[in-house]
């Protein structure tokens, strides 16, 4: 029976817990990945090489966003612990990564690790006051983290290793898995569709576990899951390290889309944007992850784009309205959270709902 008003039966438990429930789903996820490993990739470059580049550097970016934003969902939106720090560790990432292949000559693909190792206990050590502080105090330490690992530590000391100065330069060869080279729009893109989909993957299965329910339960009543047995500070602190990993991840894979790394990629205001991303796109949702992003990337090129159609009419007002394409970001961020205000994941899961239920909708 695979289609009812009232939506699938289930007679097993493995059956209720399966990821893709019907031939729709099955359908819908392989048209996914065929858009994702071919269509992207492959097909607009053969149309247009330079607008095939450009789709795909936006694409890596989006993947920055989602593995920098999936750890600050996995604190916030899961474990309900505030963080305005972030960046801090995504910045610990990409400077463990970096240094390992500059100065130790250990290859990419062995960096990588190390970096989400080093970021998630970094990311420990400032979560460590949360055992005994919550809400605005928490906010304070967080945000410690940025000034203290950015501000302090790699611009005054880190970065100025072997005398490369503030900027560590990464020549064309330094980053490479085996013989091929991470150089090209599309190797990084496929680099990009492996570490999120491997993320996204263990963090939602991680969910599903009795880690996950102990997250959930601490950030619904910490006290209440404390009386019922769980171990709320090991929890968070595991929270922490979890979500530090991937922060030095998203670093880590930065790195490829960077001639030179420096303090100034990780600033305080990377941070922000990450808790935006997740506000926009739905707290406490891994698909609020993936469509914060997707507006963070896509929407000021939206924008960008209206305000240079304007410069063949208007072009002596170009140079005077391109500023202003961040106050329309802006004001786009703020009537969004006014009409909106459970994210772009709620409005999808209606719409699935209505989909997966039709024609019984109502």
């Amino acid at each position: 029976m695979m289609r009812l008003p009232a939506g699938i039966y289930h007679e097993t438990y493995r059956q209720d817990q399966q990821w893709w429930q019907t031939r729709f789903v099955w359908a819908r996820m392989l048209f996914l990945f065929l858009l994702l490993f071919v269509v992207l990739p492959l097909g607009l470059p053969m149309l247009d090489a330079s607008i095939g580049r450009y789709v795909l550097g936006l694409a890596n970016l989006v993947g920055y966003f989602i593995l920098g934003a999936l750890g600050v969902q996995l604190l916030i939106g899961y474990t309900g612990q505030i963080t305005l720090g972030h960046a801090a560790f995504i910045a610990v990432g990409a400077y463990v990564s970096a240094l390992g292949m500059l100065q130790f000559g250990l290859p990419y693909p062995v960096t990588l690790p190390l970096a989400a190792i080093a970021s998630g206990l970094w990311s420990v050590l400032f979560g460590l006051p949360s055992a005994r502080v919550k809400g605005y105090y928490l906010i304070m330490t967080t945000m410690t983290a940025q000034f203290v690992t950015v501000g302090f530590i790699i611009t005054q000391y880190v970065a100025q290793v072997g005398g490369r100065g503030v900027a560590f330069s990464l020549p064309p060869g330094t980053i490479t898995f085996g013989p091929f080279p991470v150089e090209s729009e599309l190797s990084k893109y496929y680099l990009m569709l492996v570490l999120v989909i491997g993320a996204l993957v263990v963090v939602a299965n991680l969910l599903r576990t009795r880690v996950g329910r102990a997250w959930v339960a601490i950030r619904d009543n910490d006290i209440a899951a404390e009386v019922l047995g769980v171990n709320v500070v090991r929890y968070k602190l595991l929270a922490y390290f979890v979500a530090g990993a991937l922060g030095g991840i998203a670093g880590a894979y930065w790195l490829t889309s960077l001639s030179a790394v420096s303090p100034e990629h990780f600033e305080f205001a990377l941070s922000l944007e990450l808790v935006g991303m997740i506000l926009i796109g739905g707290v406490g949702s891994l698909y609020g992850v993936v469509f914060g992003a997707l507006f963070w990337a896509l929407v000021p090129e939206a924008i960008q784009f209206g305000v240079a159609g304007l410069y063949p009419f208007f072009p002596e007002l170009f140079g005077k309205l391109s500023p202003l394409r961040l106050v329309a970001f802006g004001l786009a961020i703020i009537l969004f959270l006014l009409y909106e205000p459970k994210g772009l994941a709620y409005r999808w899961w209606q719409i699935k709902n209505y989909i997966h239920l039709w024609p019984f909708s109502y």
